[in-house]
């Protein structure tokens, strides 16, 4: 049977992340609750920065080669903000 083919692992975080990102997007407009707000808020982040690095994983990748994409991609973002970090004093002193 054609139905019972198992999906890629990335193709599933896809969709996963998706929907992590729409749950966050609900918790942050809800108005009831601070703590749901922090938790969506939370959740929206991490989620993003997931999704940049998944955004640039082939949807047939499988699980072993979606964690490689992960880990560099991590890594990526944490140097850029890191260099961020660094570099912003350098840059104001020189519009002084």
């Amino acid at each position: 049977m054609a139905g019972n083919r198992k999906q890629p692992f990335a193709s599933v975080m896809h969709l996963a992340l998706v929907i992590l990102l729409l749950v966050s997007f609900v918790l942050i407009t809800q108005q009831r609750s601070r703590t749901l707000y922090q938790i969506g808020f939370m959740l929206l982040v991490a989620s993003t920065f997931v999704q940049i690095v998944f955004g640039n994983v082939p949807p047939s990748a499988n699980f072993k080669r979606s964690m490689k994409f992960l880990g560099v991609g991590l890594t990526i973002i944490t140097a850029v903000f890191a260099l961020g970090i660094i570099v912003t004093p350098f840059l104001v002193n020189l519009g002084r």
